[in-house]
This record gives C-alpha cells, sequence and structure tokens, in this order.
C-alpha cells in the first residue's frame, strides 16, 4: 500500500529535478559570461622614447699623434751692459713688449766721453809729429845724395816717420774704442721679444760683462716642444718624408690655438733613460695665446683621411656581439646597426662600416631603446637630417672609408 513505500523514495524525483535545473543554470550563466565582450580598455601602444640624433657625415679625418708639450720662447737673451758705471735711467716697463734697436738703459756717459776727447787729442799731437818726420825725411833725402849727412841718420829719420805713422793708426783705432764705449752706455734691444722682472734699477752701479740687467724673450715666433714614445719613430719619419707636417696645440683652459704650427725639430737621438724621442713646433703665436713655459696639448698631424665617413662618437655603442648603433629611419622608428669604427677626432669616429653619410644616429636614450621602437627628437634637435657634408674635390680616389654594409 502506498503508506508502506519506502522513506528514500519520498521526493527522490523532485530532488533530482532541482539538481539538473541548477546545473542547466551554471551552464547557461558561463556561456553567457564567456560570449561578452572584455570590460577592460584595449591594449596600449608603447610611448615614444624620447632620444637626442646626429648626423653621419663626411669628412676630412686626420691622424694624429697626441702629447703634452711645454712652451719655450724662440731665443732667450740675458742683458748684460758691456761698459761699467752708474744706470742713470730705464726706458722701459716691466714685461713690455720691445722691439729690436728700442732703446732700454742709459748709462753716465761722463768718463767715456773724456776718453774719446782725449784720444782724439792724441791723434792731432801725433798728427803734427808725423808731418814734421815726413818734412824731415825729406830733408834728410837730399843731403845724403850730398853726403852732408850719413846713410845712418837718413834710415833713422825714415823709421821715425814710419813710426809715427804706425802711431796714428794706433790712435786711430783708440778713438774708434772710446766711441764704441760711448756708444754701448746706451743699451738697446737686441731683438723683439717681451721683457722680464727689472733686475737691476737706475741708480745701481754694474760691472761691465758681468750684471744681467734684464731677460727679453722673443714670443712671435715662439716653440712647443714635445716628446713621443720610440714606437712610433718609423711612423713619423714616413710622415715627414711626405712633406710638412702640421701641429695643434690646446691651451690648459681647453681653448684651441687658432693657429697651426710646423713641425720644425726631430732630435737626433732617442733618450735611453725615457724611450721617447725630442720634437719641436714652430708658431707664429699672432694670438699671444702660447706663453713661455706652459703646458699644453699637442696634436701632431700625421695624415689625413680625406672625406672620410664620421659619425658622433656618442652614437656608438658596445655589445656583447660588438659595435652597433641605433639609426632612425623615414617612420621615426629606431633601427640597430652593427658598425665598425676606427679613430676617434674631436667627438667624431671613423667609420669603416655599417653607416652612410646622411643618416641620422641616437646620440642620447640609447639604454631605452630597442630595435623598432618609436622615438620623439628632443626639444631643440632638429628633427630634420641636416645637409650632408659636401666631399673634398681631393677626396676623390682615396681609399675606401666608411663603406656601409
Amino acid at each position: 500500500m502506498s503508506q508502506n513505500r519506502p522513506l528514500n523514495s519520498i521526493g527522490s524525483h523532485p530532488f533530482r529535478r532541482g539538481v539538473v535545473f541548477l546545473a542547466a543554470a551554471a551552464l547557461l550563466a558561463l556561456s553567457g559570461a564567456c560570449s561578452k565582450p572584455p570590460e577592460g580598455p584595449a591594449k596600449r601602444r608603447q610611448p615614444k622614447v624620447p632620444v637626442t640624433i646626429g648626423e653621419v657625415v663626411r669628412r676630412d679625418a686626420p691622424d694624429l699623434l697626441a702629447a703634452i708639450g711645454n712652451v719655450a720662447a724662440s731665443s732667450t737673451v740675458a742683458l748684460k751692459s758691456q761698459v761699467g758705471g752708474p744706470i742713470r735711467q730705464a726706458h722701459f716697463t716691466e714685461g713690455q713688449e720691445v722691439s729690436a734697436g728700442q732703446l732700454l738703459f742709459s748709462i753716465d756717459p761722463a768718463p767715456y766721453e773724456a776718453a774719446l776727447r782725449k784720444a782724439e787729442a792724441n791723434v792731432l799731437r801725433d798728427q803734427a809729429l808725423a808731418r814734421n818726420a815726413e818734412a824731415e825725411v825729406a830733408r834728410y833725402e837730399e843731403l845724403v845724395k850730398k853726403d852732408y849727412v850719413t846713410r845712418q841718420q837718413y834710415d833713422l829719420a825714415k823709421a821715425q816717420a814710419e813710426a809715427l805713422q804706425a802711431t796714428l793708426q794706433a790712435d786711430a783705432a783708440a778713438v774708434a774704442e772710446a766711441r764704441l764705449n760711448l756708444g754701448y752706455c746706451t743699451i738697446r734691444s737686441p731683438l723683439d721679444g717681451r721683457t722680464g722682472q727689472l733686475l737691476v734699477h737706475p741708480g745701481n752701479i754694474v760691472k761691465a760683462n758681468e750684471t744681467v740687467l734684464v731677460e727679453i724673450a722673443r714670443v712671435r715666433p715662439i716653440f712647443v716642444g714635445f716628446s713621443v714614445p720610440e714606437q712610433r719613430l718609423p711612423e713619423l719619419r714616413r710622415a715627414m718624408a711626405r712633406g710638412r707636417l702640421a701641429v695643434r696645440v690646446t691651451t690648459p683652459d681647453g681653448e684651441a690655438v687658432p693657429e697651426e704650427g710646423t713641425l720644425s725639430f726631430l732630435d737626433n737621438a732617442v733618450a735611453e733613460a725615457t724611450g721617447t724621442i725630442r720634437l719641436k713646433a714652430s708658431f707664429a703665436n699672432l694670438s699671444s695665446l702660447l706663453w713661455p713655459g706652459q703646458f699644453v696639448t699637442v696634436d701632431l698631424v700625421l695624415d689625413v683621411d680625406r672625406g672620410a665617413v664620421m659619425a658622433p662618437a656618442a652614437a656608438i655603442q658596445t655589445g656583447q656581439e660588438g659595435q652597433y648603433a641605433f639609426i632612425i629611419d623615414g617612420e621615426g622608428k629606431a633601427r640597430q646597426r652593427a658598425v665598425t669604427t676606427g679613430r676617434g677626432v674631436d667627438g667624431y669616429v671613423l667609420v669603416q662600416s655599417g653607416l652612410a653619410p646622411g643618416e641620422r644616429v641616437v646620440t642620447d636614450g640609447q639604454l631605452r631603446l630597442v630595435d623598432g621602437a618609436e622615438v620623439e627628437i628632443k626639444a631643440g634637435v632638429d628633427s630634420q637630417p641636416p645637409p650632408p657634408a659636401a666631399v673634398p674635390a681631393t677626396a676623390a680616389g682615396t681609399s675606401a672609408q666608411g663603406t656601409p654594409r
């Protein structure tokens, strides 16, 4: 009978229907959720990387031999007096530029004027004696013919006349010496140059050829001496055989001297103690930037590669696979390019392969770049590439420098 059915069978059908209903609802909700579009925003683009750019150019690339040099005057004179006496006046100021022949010192001329007058008086006296002796010789010449005087007397008169002629020559030399000493009382500059410190002031007594009055240094032209390792000597001699070698210098404050110098001296031996050889360059020094005793940076131009491909040194990076640079393509994206470089010159490096003239390269901001990244040129830098540098006419036919791969 119905009252006798098992308890587990009571309500079993409604329970199973509820479980099935819940499962179906869950499946519908899951399928609905999968069919919905994503609620978040679309994927964002990577921001542009700010960079600074430079340009690959074609220019002359000198081969420089760098050294530290010391400036020296082309000539130095320690001025002394050639006569003794008190200094009356100095006609210049310390450190003044003077020219050859300019009056510098005056020494009291009174003793030397008196010596000149005495020498001139001796000339007049001996001239009178010489005239008398010549007249006596003429008389003795007639008398000896008539045997009124002996031949010995005639020869003695003639000898006295000749001795007086020699005395006149000595008197003339004494007059010249007195005039010369008087001229030495005015001391003039022997060269164009710059005076140093005044060592003897007016009122002091100087001795002849003993006391240094002032030193004068010739600074136009001026010399720059420097030394290079002996290993560079063969290369240096080959360069000298090709012609004149130019020399550039930079002062300690970093200012480049506008005029170029010329290598004028190569020592005849290598210094054994240091293994270096001494060189000297001559500069016109029209700008007066070079000063005796100054230390300067020297660049000796051994050769020049005409029309070489040059890139800013800051653009060249070094990675695990070697040197590379980022160029900016026409779409404003950075492209990594393997490069091969040579020596550096004035903030640029010589490019042997990998880059071509006119290409724009990244000089700052490489750390954030990857190949293909979009870039933004920093403010103040022209986003357009500058016009390519003109190729010197003499560059035609030179060695293949900077041929891009």
